[in-house]
């Protein structure tokens, strides 16, 4: 009898393991909280790493031709003075495309289009996950009840599988919140991505395809503030008054288009990502802040190692461990320098906001590069 596998959450890393296993001969069914597979979000980052982990599926060549990719990315001030830039066509020469961005809605789609609809069932928030003999008892909100041998928690930040056998390992604020954007005819933008950094905060453009641009805005504040999540376009508009003009124009392009707000958390780098028969991918297992972009990109990567595991041993539960040996290091290396470059960005004592710049002007654009072959080098086999 053929054992049976489930996966909870129906986003990137949920989606991207079900290809993966389907590739490799098994089935899994998909249970997704929300009511509609209606992706949340804005514009994403896929930088050489996850492409090359979607040419693996063989699905790369129809995600490119939804994005774009753009020529590098820099940062400059809030008076508009240029801190570094890194051209990435030479690294995507050598490694792959790199800087590649998405509409998600996109990227879903793409997902979505290799997978059976029938196996993915909406509007199953899940309430328990239970031992149940040798194998594992989930049980909905909604009263009904799943019976699974292997469970692949793809259930993001706020998983209820990890936090059901890993109560202690929780979300950890990292002190700023961010407000996202698409604008559908946005002003014209250069071919990079551009992060500014000043002391009201960070603001970040990102062109898209079709004139579109997506756009992010972070700055330091409490956890869960009320004013923070009541906050409208109008009132970013003030609070970057003083950054160039095209973000006052982006600002004023957003008004009245929705805006999506969150603080910005990631997971602590202390646990295992298996327990039993039952493995964590994605944020669920090694959520992290955005400030590398690596997010999705790690998610992907571990949808095709674990189905590389899984077709390699003969013993899921060992197939589970060995996967989770190989991605412990990688992924915690992802977590603890996003976090830290996140830190720094956000600095706003004037002192410290001035060393930062200096590192950023001082540091050869050679190391940035060296730092992203080293990011985009991984063993997808």
């Amino acid at each position: 009898m053929q054992q049976q596998y489930t996966i909870i959450g129906g986003g990137i890393a949920g989606l991207t393991a079900a290809i993966a296993l389907r590739q490799k001969g098994i089935d899994p069914v998909i249970f997704e909280a929300a009511p509609e597979l209606k992706p949340v979000g804005a514009g994403i980052g896929l930088a050489a790493n996850a492409i090359q982990a979607l040419a693996v599926l063989g699905i790369e060549k129809e995600i490119i031709a939804k994005g774009r990719f753009l020529e590098g990315f820099s940062f400059r001030t809030e008076k508009d003075a240029l801190l570094a830039h890194t051209d990435t066509t030479a690294i995507s020469r050598s490694s792959g495309q790199d800087n590649f961005v998405i509409h998600r809605a996109d990227l879903h789609e793409a997902l979505l289009s290799h997978l059976d609809r029938s196996r993915i069932h909406t509007g199953k928030p899940l309430a328990a996950v239970k031992p149940h003999g040798r194998s594992i008892l989930l049980q909905f909100r909604d009263g009904s009840e799943h019976v699974t041998d292997y469970l692949i928690a793809a259930d993001g930040i706020n998983s209820v599988v990890r936090q059901s056998v890993l109560p202690g390992v929780t979300p950890q604020y990292a002190g700023y919140t961010c407000w996202r954007c698409v604008v559908p005819d946005g002003p014209a933008a250069a071919e990079e991505v551009e992060e500014i950094l000043g002391p009201a905060g960070r603001f970040g453009i990102v062109p898209l395809t079709n004139g579109k641009v997506y756009w992010f805005a972070c700055i330091n504040a409490p956890s869960r503030d009320p004013e923070m999540k009541n906050m409208t376009a109008a009132g970013l508009g003030r609070i970057f008054s003083g950054y160039p003009e095209r973000v006052r124009v982006l600002l004023q392009a957003s008004e009245g288009l929705p805006l999506i707000w969150g603080d910005i958390a990631d997971l602590p780098t202390t646990h295992e990502y298996v327990q039993g028969n039952i493995v964590l991918i994605g944020d669920a297992a090694h959520a992290t802040t955005p400030n590398m972009g690596q997010g999705a990109c790690q998610a992907i990567e571990d949808a095709v190692i674990l189905a590389a595991e899984i077709a390699r041993h003969k013993d899921p539960g060992m197939a589970f461990r060995a996967f989770s040996k190989r991605r412990l290091s990688r992924t915690r290396m992802v977590v603890r320098r996003s976090r830290m470059m996140g830190n720094m960005a956000q600095w706003r004592h004037p002192v410290l906001m001035a060393l930062r710049n200096t590192l950023f002007r001082i540091t050869p654009a050679a190391v940035f590069k060296r730092q992203l072959k080293t990011l985009y080098n991984v063993d997808l086999s």
